[in-house]
């Protein structure tokens, strides 16, 4: 099943980033943005006015609003949706959430008259939230191009509410130049990476390179744990994930009511190694953002930082970037679990498009069409391959059209290895955006001393029944 998903992927690549950034008639939001709460763009320029006078899409024709989750893309949807625009004569606009907004913005935007035609939802959970809105896609092409039917989001009445339109992976970004080295200077506490395979190891490595790090040239081990609020999805989202992933397959669920957090100390075992061995002392993380922390890596300041495939660009796009392209290299996230030797990296999605079911009939087919088009035609898959550097779970890309950026590459040697197992991605099943900023917050008074980690641990599992409850009702 592994090999045939790796490539099936592998002719299907780069379609991951695609869906956060496409192009629009209109501007943006930004990730800086405080008015989220409003309708932050202009208004779509109506068809009868871009669509010019040949085969083009006639006036009337419905029109396309797309509410984008991730700041960092936006720019390439705003260029998608105006090439979109002018090839067929629909009317696209991109509206970019500010980082850690996403569902506010949403609620705010669709009790507007001119409400999001396209929007993502982040799983099952998410679903619960947005059902009213979310229109039945199992007839659609879109649908028919997935690889594999069964990661997305259905109904009780077996409908199909949100398509999936990105495989992703994350773990340890590592400088393997900073890490070669290390192993040549004497007493280093391994000789490669590939004994680098579980968390005591890891952990003797990176405390001997912060004693190190002088003669190695950087500032720490670790790039900054981003806790200022907004900015801390990496820990109370993506690292949290580990400890609630063995948790679940310890008790062969898939979701649960009520969290014990089994794997507490394991999570504070390297969220105390990053905080403890970074370029930003613990104190000051709170007013770090995740931008701060891929330009510190990028500049070669720092040996490692946890993000995903999807951050390649924040890499690259760095002005003075000194990191070659083939020193970038995959981890998987150690945390001190039994068995974690043959543990790859954690892939999966959060990613899945709806339609607005409320929306007139027309925006409907139109918004539709318009995502066909990013998976299939030759200028949405270049968009896809090119600019957004993302692992599409259709099979719509052929040999041809497989990744090029290194971290993506990475991700695809990972899934292809049959002795790595996978880390699945389980936080589509918490509870509520306000428990992942409960959490965050948490984390941060622990990272500043303000609290024990007996209280973190307290918080995550009460506020997982609380929310949990509340989703019950």
């Amino acid at each position: 099943m592994k090999k045939k998903l790796v490539s099936a992927l592998l002719c299907v690549s780069m379609v991951a980033t695609l869906l956060a950034g496409c192009g629009s008639t209109a501007e943006s939001t930004s990730a800086g943005d405080t008015t989220t709460e409003e309708a932050p763009a202009e208004e779509a320029t109506p068809a009868d006015e871009t669509a010019p006078a040949d085969d083009k899409a006639a006036a009337g024709a419905g029109q396309v609003y797309y509410l984008n989750f991730k700041p960092e893309v936006d720019e390439v949807w705003q260029k998608l949706a105006a090439q979109y625009t002018e090839e067929t004569g629909v009317p696209v606009k991109v509206v970019t959430a500010a980082s850690g907004t996403y569902e506010q913005t949403l609620k705010s935007e669709i009790a507007n008259t001119d409400a999001p035609t396209l929007f993502q939802i982040n799983g099952p959970i998410g679903y619960q939230n947005w059902k009213d809105y979310c229109a039945d896609l199992k007839d659609t092409e879109l649908y028919s191009w997935l690889l594999d039917k069964s990661i997305v989001v259905a109904g009780d009445d077996g409908g199909i509410y949100g398509i999936p339109y990105v495989v992703e992976g994350y773990g340890i970004i590592y400088n393997n130049a900073i890490m070669n080295k290390y192993f040549a200077l004497d007493g280093a506490k391994a000789a490669s990476m590939e004994e680098i395979n579980n968390f005591a190891t890891l952990k003797a490595v990176v405390e001997d390179m912060t004693a190190k790090k002088d003669d190695l040239g950087i500032e720490g081990i670790f790039a900054s744990t981003s806790l200022t609020p907004g900015e801390d999805w990496r820990w109370q989202t993506h690292l949290a994930n580990i400890p609630i992933y063995y948790e679940y397959k310890e008790k062969g669920e898939t979701d649960t009511d009520a969290l014990e957090f089994t794997y507490s100390e394991n999570y504070k075992n390297i969220f105390d190694l990053y905080i403890n061995n970074s370029c930003t002392a613990p104190g000051l993380l709170g007013s770090k953002s995740v931008d701060d922390s891929m330009s510190e890596f990028a500049l070669g300041q720092v040996a490692m930082v946890q993000n995903g495939n999807w951050g390649w660009g924040q890499i690259s796009g760095v002005e003075g970037n000194t990191v070659a392209d083939t020193d970038v290299k995959f981890l998987p996230i150690y945390t001190g679990v039994k068995g974690e030797e043959n543990q790859g990296l954690c892939t999966g999605t959060e990613n899945f498009f709806s339609i607005n079911s409320q929306a007139s009939a027309e925006d409907q087919a139109a918004s539709i069409a318009f995502v066909e088009w990013l998976f299939s035609s030759d200028t949405g898959k270049a968009a896809v391959t090119n600019d957004l550097g993302f692992i599409a779970p259709f099979n719509t890309f052929s040999d041809d059209e497989k990744p090029t950026d290194p971290l993506a590459q990475e991700v695809l040697k990972y899934m292809a290895d049959d002795s790595k197992t996978s880390v699945a991605w389980n936080f589509t099943t918490f509870p509520s955006q306000q428990f992942k900023d409960d959490f965050g917050a948490a984390l941060l008074e622990y990272a500043s001393g303000s609290i024990e980690w007996a209280d973190v641990t307290k918080l995550v599992v009460d506020e997982w029944a609380t929310e949990k409850a509340a989703i019950a009702e």
